[in-house]
């Protein structure tokens, strides 16, 4: 089977209905996406992700009218957050009501909710009378798809169907949020970034890694990597390796040939570095270099936080093993 690209929504909606597993757009990354009440269809996509099955999935509804019906007791700053960033790349996780099955929460009491900020996606959603299952539609740790040509290459032999809703327009994955005793913690950096979360509801607790057991998805230490080894390292590193590639923010190393390296964004935007991160590394990863060095924005504030979060991430096995 090889992977059919294109753009039909009524197409997308037939074969979610039928039990098959597709990708779809969004505008965080392109997501695996099946029927979240099938559960022949979710093991499917644990087995098509190579995903460990204590990591749950996140849900993608049509809307906020939608959140009662998979969520209860819903705290009134969770509604508070739905409002101001629905449809949007935040992830809520709430109580979840029986209709949700344990197999795409990995068995615990709460499920990961979000209405994505995607026109095709949110018009297929509008379409089904289930929401989606979807996590990010590549192997398990491997770096996300921004486009439908990075899910056909790295999975086109595995599902038949990839909407193609264009390059992903935020490029990194939802900011996530729980709530413990009502108040919000923050389970994933994303591009909504920490302030913007207190200052809708206030006081707002951080706990974003964990080892094994994660209480919502993209928690665990080591993800988002290249097959090459990434290591972190400064501009006044003196590198001699002429097979080494590197991933620069806005100015590139300069003991390092031009051609070895990416830089995100010339001008120092961090916006446009967020959108081109995965793409770079993959650009990167596929230039047979023995590792690729980077380095972490100086800002450790605001969106930069969560380009150094997935830039920690994907260098995690490499650093810990030097």
């Amino acid at each position: 089977m090889k992977a059919e690209t294109g753009q039909d929504i009524d197409k997308a909606a037939y074969l979610l209905s039928d039990g098959e597993v597709i990708a779809i757009p969004t505008e965080t990354v392109y997501g695996l996406a099946a029927n979240c009440f099938n559960l022949k269809a979710v093991a499917n996509v644990f087995k098509i992700k190579k995903r460990p099955n204590f990591d749950p999935l996140i849900v993608h509804i049509a809307g906020l009218q939608a959140i009662d019906r998979f969520a209860k007791n819903i705290p009134s700053n969770a509604r508070q957050l739905a409002e101001a960033f629905w449809p949007g790349p935040l992830t809520l996780v709430l109580p979840k009501q029986d209709i949700i099955p344990f197999e795409v929460t990995s068995g615990l009491d709460t499920v990961a909710l979000r209405v994505p900020k995607h026109s095709m996606t949110l018009s297929l959603l509008s379409q089904l009378p289930f929401p989606l299952a979807a996590p990010s539609a590549n192997p398990f740790g491997y770096i996300s798809p921004t486009s439908a040509e990075h899910v056909f290459n790295q999975l086109g032999n595995d599902i038949p169907y990839i909407l193609d809703g264009g390059p992903a327009q935020i490029g990194i994955e939802s900011t996530i949020v729980g709530f413990e005793n009502e108040i919000p913690v923050i389970y994933r950096y994303g591009i909504i970034t920490p302030e913007q979360i207190k200052k809708v509801v206030g006081n707002t607790l951080i706990r974003v890694h964990t080892s094994s057991n994660p209480q919502a998805p993209g928690m665990l230490h080591s993800h988002y990597a290249p097959r090459t080894p990434l290591f972190i390292t400064d501009l006044n590193t003196e590198i001699t390796n002429p097979n080494v590639g590197f991933l620069a923010f806005s100015i590139p190393h300069p003991q390092i040939h031009p051609t070895n390296q990416v830089v995100l964004s010339e001008s120092g935007n961090v916006f446009e570095a967020a959108r081109n991160l995965y793409a770079a590394l993959r650009k990167l990863d596929n230039m047979n270099f023995s590792c690729i060095y980077t380095s972490l924005l100086e800002d450790e504030s605001g969106e930069a936080t969560a380009i150094n979060d997935r830039l920690k991430r994907a260098s995690f096995q490499s650093d810990t093993h030097k």
